[in-house]
């Protein structure tokens, strides 16, 4: 929810962190804005642009492979995913959202590795930018949390 109260997060420090993202290109306007958010968020937490990479797929059912083919590289700390799914006049939407949605929480799992999910599921346009710029930045600060988070479980 948009604006809601996410609490006070544990440990944002970015500093040591290797980050991936991996954004898909449709509706490509709306996912650059995800990751220009994200990208600056990332950089104020301490994320060093050469420990990150970035990647772009064609939609969301692509990005879980993609993160999974970056999972299976161990060189990151967290990974993120972006995108925008918008839905139409058809079951698809429903498709698109549950697939993609499933098969990133699937490659975190089997990895154990954090991915901030930050595919938009929105009913139009309008929703999608508007909640562009916060998800893009929610999704650096839980991917660098999370990175934290498990280190210290480890």
């Amino acid at each position: 929810m948009q604006g809601a109260d996410k609490g006070r997060p544990a440990r944002l420090e970015g500093e040591d962190l290797c980050i991936g993202i991996v954004q898909a290109r449709f509706n490509e306007s709306i996912t650059n804005l995800l990751a220009l958010h994200c990208r600056n968020e990332l950089a104020a937490l301490g994320v060093a642009d050469k420990h990150i990479e970035h990647v772009t797929v064609p939609g969301a059912l692509e990005v879980p492979v993609a993160l999974q083919a970056l999972a299976e590289s161990d060189r990151f700390d967290a990974l993120i995913a972006l995108g925008c799914i918008i839905r139409g006049e058809t079951y698809h939407f429903e498709l698109v959202a549950n697939e993609s949605g499933a098969g990133v929480t699937r490659v975190s799992l089997d990895y154990e590795l954090p991915i901030a999910n930050a595919i938009l599921t929105v009913e139009n346009e309008a929703q999608a930018w508007a909640r562009a710029a916060e998800k893009g930045r929610d999704a650096a600060r839980v991917a660098v949390e999370m990175a934290n988070l498990l280190e210290d479980l480890s």
